[in-house]
């Protein structure tokens, strides 16, 4: 039963887990694996690139999937893209966790729009990985097939704009994914973005 400190309603048993961890720099996959081992997730797969990590997919039963953004040839979300429309049988549906050392706001949204259920800004804490990791497990969204998208239903609240104003609020959510040019967000910002609120309708 993992803890960190976690209040008793946000304790789960991850022993069973089996974990698919991805990351290209050997030294951070080590870090990574020591702290899933610390949440009692002794079950894991280990690959240093998304080749890898398709293989192991295809071939291997998995839980949960966590996987470094950058890496070369391929990258994290051109993964879970290929999990979501291509992978294997239910593999589709595996949950996936990005962690991203850039946290600029276009590349939250594109992690979230490629299909994954949470994104991680590097560095983290032991206790900051296990509590997405509880969001994950205990999500509720249903999942979404549509021409443009599969994945964990992505809609956030929408509440228009102000009253008396003509077009969107400001903090409404842009459509344009594109290259990094804000910012790093933080990581409350990053939870609030990719942990969908009902929408009204």
């Amino acid at each position: 039963m993992s803890t960190f400190g976690l209040p008793p309603e946000m304790r789960i048993n991850l022993e069973r887990t089996r974990l698919l961890l991805c990351d290209d720099n050997e030294q951070a996959l080590s870090v990574e694996s020591a702290m899933f081992r610390g949440f009692g997730m002794h079950r894991q797969y280990k690959a240093s690139n998304a080749k890898e990590a398709m293989g192991i997919v295809t071939s291997r039963e998995v839980d949960l999937i966590v996987m470094d953004c950058g890496m070369p040839d391929m990258d994290g979300y051109d993964f879970v893209k290929w999990l979501r429309t291509q992978g294997p049988g239910d593999a589709a549906y595996i949950p996936a966790i990005l962690m991203t050392g850039h946290a600029a706001r276009s590349l939250v949204e594109k992690s979230r729009d490629c299909g994954a259920n949470f994104v991680i800004s590097k560095p983290f804490t032991p206790q900051v990985l296990l509590q997405r990791v509880f969001w994950v497990a205990k999500d509720e969204r249903q999942f979404v097939r549509t021409a443009g998208y599969v994945g964990p239903d992505r809609r956030v609240r929408n509440l228009g704009p102000p009253p008396g104003k003509k077009g969107r609020r400001s903090t409404d959510l842009s459509l344009k994914v594109g290259a990094a040019k804000d910012p790093n967000m933080e990581q409350y910002e990053i939870d609030s973005l990719m942990k969908p609120q009902k929408v009204i309708l």
